[in-house]
């Protein structure tokens, strides 16, 4: 008796999964029998006597109707569950001390004697022209919205044009700046949002074909807390439908370097809109790769945060416990400026952490403990020989480099918290057949997954979690006697592992293949250590001159 009710314990929580699969294809009020039992187990791996399933049936026929009410609750993307994930390793400590922030701002920078040069300016050159009342707003917010009118079409990287937000928005902080306010270095810089984050009045489509009309009646706390740095939102970017890709309800985002390739994705249009300059910066997202891939292939700098440390709220969910939010930018510094402005806690994202953002833009890197990922750079890869320079280059300023590996776990299976909690997010999508609507349909397209994560049982979705749990500690160990390590951007499985863990990421250019597309290196840092990640990304890049180039086709 004991063994059978561990069993029918068991099989409740493994039914999460498999029990859609033959309601699918019966009448979801038809008996459930022994031989449905036996071919749903089947499908995940599981076998069980005919006593066994003999004995399920009827705590299985319960579970149906439970699962039954739970869909027709019909949550909404933004709820979300109630259990969250904690990134902090146990007994980690951090440094609770805000102190005075040291940039590196440009000063009595002039005017182009050609404007369309403006374009390609950084945050840092544009708010010393704004400051200093050498162009307005108005004018700034002006000229990049002609900049999207001229080249959106090649591109694809804009789905809604927020004029009317964007220029009332630059009107009232030109009167500001007229009777001395100044609300830092993002007063009147026009900038892009992907368009997961929901703006008042505006669509907020996702990317995706069921969702193009849709308006959600609040604005993201990201670009509230722009709004409240003074920037200025002239556009929602494209983004793969619901962040995946570049593919979305309109078309294909494309490359500005290369027109007949795609930008990658999922955060499309805020990389490929920034490196075309049609604005200096955008906010993108990532849950696996979407500001580190789109970063690399339109060669932009991306900054993605620490897990918890800029609020969610008012974005589109795919993965609550792994979803960030961080700028795309054309330099390192700037990243820093965006991030500052967006970081900390909104009193709704229950998932936020509060502690300081310390940058430092003088520090010594010979200071900072320096690893590099050994194993990962001395495989034979396609980008090594520019990569091999990163660590070059890093040696020639002085630092020690410390060779180190990841932590020897297979993280590869974890995926499945990322497909379930999709899957979950997206949960009536899948059951009203609108998936349909999604322009991509391959295998690894949204709609197949989705579908394919209904058979991933509750019990192994919570397994994955405690591992993951392991691996934040393992991740720990390694991070112990370093501030920040250099590892390919696509190699030696960093991007998955730090994107479970939570670790903070900065991609930038690191040159050119013989194409002439960008091709890009990763610093990681400590968890919640942005500053120091970022000191150590900008000291590299000023050595460098790789972010100064730009797609030739937009220079004009």
């Amino acid at each position: 008796m004991k063994k059978l009710n561990k069993i029918m314990l068991f099989t409740a929580g493994i039914l999460v999964g498999f029990l859609f699969a033959f309601t699918l294809i019966q009448d979801k009020n038809a008996p459930i029998t022994s031989e449905m039992i036996k071919d749903g187990a089947s499908i995940i791996g599981l076998e069980f006597t005919d006593t066994e399933r003999d004995t399920m049936i009827e705590a299985l026929s319960d579970t149906r109707k439970d699962l039954q009410s739970i869909r027709d609750m019909k949550l909404n993307n933004d709820i979300p569950p109630s259990i969250n994930f904690n990134p902090i390793p146990v007994g980690k400590r951090f440094d609770f001390q805000q102190r005075a922030q040291k940039w590196d701002m440009p000063q009595n920078v002039d005017l182009p004697d050609e404007m369309n040069e403006l374009a390609f300016y950084t945050v840092g050159q544009l708010a010393s022209l704004i400051k200093d009342r050498k162009i307005t707003s108005v004018e700034l917010t002006n000229f990049f919205l002609g900049r999207i009118e001229k080249y959106d079409e090649k591109l694809e990287a804009v789905i809604t044009v927020t004029r009317e937000r964007a220029l009332e928005q630059a009107e009232r902080v030109d009167a500001e700046l007229e009777q001395g306010i100044y609300r830092g270095p993002l007063h009147g810089i026009p900038y892009g949002a992907k368009d997961l984050l929901a703006v008042e009045g505006y669509k907020t489509t996702w990317g995706a074909t069921p969702y193009k009309d849709q308006q959600i009646n609040e604005t993201a706390t990201v670009v509230q807390k722009l709004d409240q740095a003074g920037a200025v939102l002239i556009a929602k970017t494209t983004l793969g439908a619901l962040a995946y890709g570049d593919i979305w309800f309109g078309g294909r985002t494309n490359n500005p370097w290369n027109l007949e390739q795609g930008s990658s994705g999922s955060s499309a249009g805020s990389a490929s809109g920034t490196a075309a300059g049609l604005f200096p910066f955008a906010i993108g997202t990532e849950t696996l790769g979407s500001i580190v891939s789109p970063s690399t292939r339109n060669g932009t700098t991306g900054l993605r945060p620490s897990y918890g440390r800029v609020s969610r709220t008012g974005a589109m969910a795919l993965s609550w416990t792994m979803d960030k939010i961080g700028p795309i930018t054309r330099s390192v510094e700037d990243a820093a400026l965006v991030f500052n402005a967006i970081y900390g806690p909104d009193g709704k994202d229950q998932t936020i952490v509060d502690l300081p953002f310390n940058y430092d833009a003088t520090i010594d890197v010979t200071d900072i403990r320096i690893g590099y990922l050994k194993s990962a750079f001395e495989q034979d890869y396609w980008n090594k020989g520019r990569d091999s320079l990163v660590l070059e280059t890093m040696r020639e300023m002085g630092v020690e480099l410390i060779p180190i590996e990841l932590p020897n776990y297979e993280a590869g299976p974890l995926r499945i918290i990322l497909t379930a909690e999709g899957a979950a997010a997206f949960d009536e999508l899948t059951l009203t057949d609108q998936d349909d609507l999604m322009q991509w349909q391959t295998p690894n397209a949204w709609p197949n997954t989705f579908r394919a994560a209904r058979f991933i049982p509750a019990v192994e979705y919570i397994n994955a979690s405690r591992a993951r749990y392991e691996l934040v500690q393992k991740m720990d160990s390694v991070m112990q006697d370093l501030d920040v390590y250099i590892s390919p951007s696509f190699g030696g499985g960093n991007l998955l592992v730090t994107n479970l863990t939570g670790h903070p990421s900065v991609v930038l250019p690191n040159g050119f293949a013989d194409n002439g597309s960008p091709t890009s290196i990763t610093f990681v840092g400590g968890l919640f250590d942005e500053a120091t990640l970022l000191s150590v990304a900008k000291a590299y890049q000023e050595a460098t001159d790789h972010h100064k180039k730009h797609p030739p086709l937009f220079l004009e």
